[in-house]
Formats: structure tokens, C-alpha cells, sequence
């Protein structure tokens, strides 16, 4: 009887929420920051769609700017990487997730010559890739789980796109970056020459897109941001239902072909409601947040980039999620 009436509670709180959501400001948009990416498909979709309360998708080129404009007040809510969650709330920043909107599931990849079959191979190795950035993280991820560090590399940094030209001219054998270049490196020397060694399919979790808010805005406007929430999974449902004219948006809004979009999207996985909360579960195994959120600050810190690593627990907000789950189909 407990668990019914919790699960009825749950019902008719999110109901309330829901239908009676209304964005900051009279006739004001809620703006949310987005970049081009395809892990975004449900936002897409449900801005296209209609979100069922008022919301402007605001375009960036640079993802590196998106956390202060949030911050200021310049925007609503934002699309984040949440390592840039993590960056931010050690500077004091009260930066919240929301949800999970999409893993890397593929899409970056530890790159290698075809002499080299395994991760502890490495050692001792020049490994070319950005430095404080996913593909670092993906990387100290590996070396973690096989009982090495980035001190057991020579590290070569460059660009995720540089990579491509490090490894072509043999200035390194490894090398970390994301789509298209990992598949231009692949086919360069017709396929012969390099393969990928560990991509973030075995890594689900470690690079997580985020749904990101100020907790003073949260605190200020639950109603609409549980509509959000609600609006971006109603999103992903359409791109299930028919995924022919989901494609069509999203190539639309990418600028990119629907094979394209297809092509793309077996690289992230947008979680399912049932999943939805895994990434605020206290836990050692990715994607908790517990898991990846250790190993970013530790990069973090080694770069200089932040002294002291945020509590995990004040990087999200988890009751949105917990109350949708509640409620009908969770």
C-alpha cells in the first residue's frame, strides 16, 4: 500500500508540474543553449515538435563560453559535457544536472597502429590527444582500468583533429579524438594501418552530454524545468516512433544528410526512462557521476585547471528524473 500511494503521490506531483508550467517572465521564452551535435536529437525533435511550454534553442559554436552564459543569467539552461560541470563548480559555481541527455557510445575512440592489440601496450608510448578534454578523460579512463596512468605515456598534445596528422606522419602510434576522425584515420592506408583499440562504447558513462541549470533558477522555477525534462523525453519517443521523420529534423537542424544522421546516431545512446537516473546513483562503475566525476577531477587538478574537486552530490539535481520515473511508464 506504501508503494502505491508513493507511486500516486509521484503521479499527480509531476501532473502538477507539467501542466501547470509556465517560463520565467510573462511571454518570455525559456533559452536553452545548445550546440550542434547529434547526441541532441530529442531536443531537436521536441523544439520542432513543440515542448508544450515556450523554449528558444540558443546556437553556440564555442561549448567552452555555454557554462558562463548560464551562469550569468545570459541563458536559462544549457547542454553541457559534465566535465564542464565539474570545471565550473570548483570555481564556486552552483551549476546543477538535471538529466543525462546522450553517452559517447563509439563515437570517441583510442586510436592505434596495428602492432599494438592491447592498452598496457601503451607504455612508454607517445599518445596524441587534447589534454583537460573528453578524449584525456577517455583515456585516463583505460589506463585506470589497466592499472596504469598518464605517467606510464609520453603524452603528445594537440587537437583532436591534429591527432589525424600526428598519427599520419608517424610523430606518434596512438591517439585519442572523436568522429569523423576517427573513421578518417581507420580507412587512411586502406584500413591497414591503424585500428581502434578502445572506443566509449566500452566506456558508457565516461563522456556524458548533460542537462545543466543554476540551482537558483531550479529553486526559482520547478515547473518548467520538469516540463523540459518531460518535453526532451517526449523528443527521444518521437525519434522511436518514426524515426524517418526524426532524421529529417535532425538533418535539417545539423545540416547533414538523414544517412548521415543515421550514421551518427550509432554513436550515442540517448538513455531510456528506466535509465535515466544511473548517472546519480552512488556508485564506483560508470556512468555514475560517482565514477567519471573521480577520474575528471583527478585530470583536472594534474592540469591545472581546478584545485579543489566539487562535491559529487552538489553537481546534480536528481529529483526531476526521480519524480518522472514515478510517474506513468517509469
Amino acid at each position: 500500500m506504501k508503494q502505491i500511494v508513493t507511486r500516486l503521490l509521484g503521479v499527480l506531483v509531476w501532473a502538477s508540474l507539467l501542466f501547470t508550467a509556465q517560463p520565467a517572465g510573462a511571454g518570455t521564452p525559456v533559452t536553452l543553449g545548445v550546440v550542434t551535435w547529434i547526441g541532441y536529437g530529442p531536443i531537436y525533435c521536441a523544439a520542432a515538435n513543440g515542448y508544450g511550454i515556450d523554449v528558444k534553442l540558443v546556437n553556440f559554436t564555442d561549448n567552452s563560453v555555454m557554462p558562463g552564459a548560464v551562469q550569468s543569467g545570459e541563458i536559462d539552461a544549457t547542454t553541457l559535457t559534465y566535465d564542464q560541470v565539474i570545471a565550473a563548480n570548483a570555481r564556486g559555481w552552483k551549476l546543477k544536472v538535471v538529466m543525462p541527455l546522450d553517452y559517447s557510445v563509439g563515437g570517441d575512440a583510442i586510436l592505434a597502429r596495428a602492432q599494438i592489440q592491447s592498452i598496457k601496450d601503451l607504455k612508454g608510448r607517445k599518445v596524441a590527444f587534447m589534454s583537460a578534454s573528453p578524449s584525456d578523460f577517455l583515456l585516463g579512463y583505460a589506463l585506470a582500468k589497466h592499472g596504469l596512468s598518464e605517467r606510464d605515456i609520453q603524452p603528445v598534445n594537440t587537437t583532436p583533429e591534429g591527432v589525424v596528422g600526428i598519427m599520419a606522419g608517424g610523430s606518434a602510434d596512438v591517439g585519442v579524438s572523436y568522429e569523423p576522425n576517427v573513421s578518417v584515420i581507420v580507412k587512411s592506408s586502406g584500413g591497414q594501418r591503424f585500428h581502434v583499440l578502445l572506443s566509449s562504447r566500452e566506456a558508457r558513462g565516461m563522456i556524458t552530454d548533460v542537462l545543466v541549470l543554476k540551482d537558483s533558477v531550479i529553486a526559482k522555477n520547478p515547473k518548467w524545468v520538469a516540463a523540459l525534462i518531460r518535453g526532451t523525453m517526449d523528443g527521444l519517443a518521437f525519434m522511436k516512433a518514426d524515426p524517418a521523420k526524426a532524421a529529417t529534423i535532425i538533418a535539417k537542424t545539423l545540416e547533414i544528410s538523414t544517412a548521415e544522421v543515421q550514421e551518427q546516431l550509432a554513436n550515442v545512446e540517448n538513455p531510456a526512462l528506466a535509465d535515466l537516473g544511473d548517472v546519480f546513483k552512488k556508485a564506483t562503475a560508470l556512468p555514475s557521476f560517482y565514477a567519471s566525476g573521480k577520474i575528471i577531477a583527478e585530470i583536472l587538478q594534474r592540469e591545472g585547471q581546478i584545485d579543489v574537486p566539487p562535491p559529487i552530490e552538489g553537481t546534480f539535481d536528481a529529483s526531476f528524473v526521480n519524480a518522472l520515473q514515478a510517474g506513468p511508464g517509469g
